[in-house]
């Protein structure tokens, strides 16, 4: 095996291995590559099959998210304002918020990778936004999106829905 593949073998076990998402750059780090060989590597791995998730905040293997198998969309509707009130709803009452999805116009279907599970993926979501002084997906669309959320179960979904239909951010109670 050549020293490529077995820098893939380490990084792919590194993802699996984690429970929180991995940067590019600690991954290179902690192999002694340029985070560039690292996406490449990641970018070979998922060609190969293997389910790696890439996140604002790095890659994370679906592996880690065995305990909230229980997966659904859900249609949301606010303000950016109000972005991070919605998504520290989710990840307090333990959701794992996968994506945003909105419908563009001209675009079709957009997505974008969240993998965000606590407030503190949510903060770092947050400054990455203002730092790059970019604006939400969901801006596109008056603030309408979806949401692919991982939860534990039926029961564990319906609570969450209850209280962001009464936190009114969900589409059908504008």
């Amino acid at each position: 095996m050549d020293q490529a593949s077995i820098r893939r073998v380490q990084v792919l076990e590194m993802i699996k291995g984690s429970e929180v998402a991995l940067s590019a750059s600690f991954i290179a780090k902690a192999l002694g590559v340029s985070r560039q060989v690292i996406v490449g590597d990641v970018a070979l791995l998922r060609a190969e099959g293997y389910q790696i998730i890439a996140t604002a905040r790095g890659y994370l293997s679906e592996i880690a998210e065995k305990n909230n198998n229980y997966v659904r969309k859900i249609a949301c509707q606010h303000t950016p304002d109000q972005t991070k009130n919605e998504l520290y709803l989710l990840v307090d009452h333990g959701v794992h918020v996968k994506d945003v999805i909105i419908e563009h116009e001209v675009y079709g279907e957009l997505t974008g990778s969240l993998g965000l599970a606590s407030r503190r993926d949510v903060d770092l979501f947050m400054q990455r936004l203002e730092k790059a002084g970019m604006g939400l997906l969901s801006e596109l669309t008056g603030g309408i999106h979806l949401h692919t959320i991982s939860c534990k179960s039926q029961v564990h979904f319906d609570e969450v829905m209850l209280v962001m239909s009464q936190a009114g951010f969900l589409v059908n109670e504008k």
